[in-house]
Parts: C-alpha cells; structure tokens; sequence
C-alpha cells in the first residue's frame, strides 16, 4: 500500500512528520509520498516560492526510508485539486494498487466541500489520522459516509484499491506551519518544532522574516 500526504509544508514540521511515520509504520506502508501543492484552492497562498518548500520537505525526510517526495502538482498548472492529483497517482501505480490518502481529522470534517468528494474515495481509501479515542466525523452526512464506507482493519484496505475509510490513531503535536512562520518573523527561533534541516533553510535564505 502506497501512503499519499498532501499540503502546502510552508514550512514542514514535526506536526507533519511524525503522524506520517505512525502511517507508514502502523499501516504497514511501502512507502508515504509527501506532495506539496502548487496553486492552493480553499487556503491562502503559500508564502515560500514551490522551489523553496520543495527543498524543505527534502532536506527534513532525506534520513527516513519509506519517505518520498513527489512534485507532480508543482510541475502542473492551475488549482492543486486532490482529485487531479489523485487520478495522476493512478496512472503510474496503476487501477489496483491500494492507495491511502492520509489527512488529518480537521480536514477529513470539510472532505465533502473537496472537489469530487465520492470520486477521490472510489480511487483511494481514506485514513484519517486523529489522536488517540478521538472521533472526528461531524454531522450527519459525514457520518452517513462512515457507517457506508467506514472499516477497522488495516488488512481490509489491502484487499482493494480503494473505497474505504479508517480512523488512524498518530502521535498527535499541536505545532502549524503558521505558528512556525510567527515566531520567525518575530525573529525567534522555532527551533524543536521542526528538523534543523529545515531550520538552516530558512535562515540561510531568509524565509518568512
């Protein structure tokens, strides 16, 4: 099974990274590809040029096997929609290998504003990454969606290319990119809240000051 986690990393941080590896590792991944978006559709823009985000997420997961930069949706114009991305994936992994979109329990609550919400699960399941007990479908419709599409087992994904949803407990770090960018542009460091890889990046190019 293929692991697909998407964003802005603007920059990455440790919030990032450490639900990945709980992933990779409690599900069992091949492998966990980190896919910075280029053009951002339902958030602000990102403030680091794509080159420079690029750069980061590779300098912070270089030393981890099973981590993988992908930069597809940079290299591709116009709005960065999951689904585009998704049906991309598609085309090098092929129809049925199983692939997992993992997304944090505050976007899994608006997945069905997402472009072509039903479309992306028929062609990857869903793992939602939440901390431990925690139960993150709000309201009817999304609860509706889980009690259909809803499974507990990690080997059931691996028995189809997509369609299901599992909750996914991870290490859970209350640390945001704009928390991040804040303490640099105060001109304080954000050092242990993300790697110092990263950190050097930042300085040595004098990012979000």
């Amino acid at each position: 099974m293929i692991g697909v986690f998407g964003g802005t990393f603007d920059p990455v941080h440790f919030g990032h990274l450490r639900p990945a590896l709980d992933a990779l590792q409690g599900l069992g991944l091949e492998q966990v590809r980190f896919i910075p978006l280029n053009v951002a559709v339902h958030r602000p823009q990102p403030l680091a040029p794509a080159d420079l985000r690029l750069a980061m997420l590779q300098a912070a997961i270089e030393a981890q096997p099973g981590f993988v930069v992908d930069a597809r949706e940079l290299a591709r114009t116009g709005g960065s929609y999951t689904y585009d991305t998704l049906v991309s994936l598609r085309g090098d992994f092929g129809a049925q290998r199983p692939l997992c979109l993992l997304v944090g329990a505050d976007a899994y609550g608006g997945f069905l504003d997402w472009h072509r919400p039903l479309a992306i699960l028929e062609l990857v399941h869903l793992v939602v990454m939440r901390r431990p007990g925690h139960d993150p479908v709000a309201g009817p419709a999304l609860r509706n969606l889980y009690l259909e599409r809803g499974c507990d087992c990690v080997t059931k994904l691996a028995r189809s290319p997509g369609g299901r949803i599992l909750f996914h407990d991870v290490t859970q770090m209350e640390i945001s990119s704009t928390q991040v960018r804040r303490l640099v542009e105060q001109g304080c460091s954000p050092r242990y809240l993300l790697p110092d890889a990263v950190l050097e990046l930042i300085a040595r190019e004098g990012l979000y000051r």
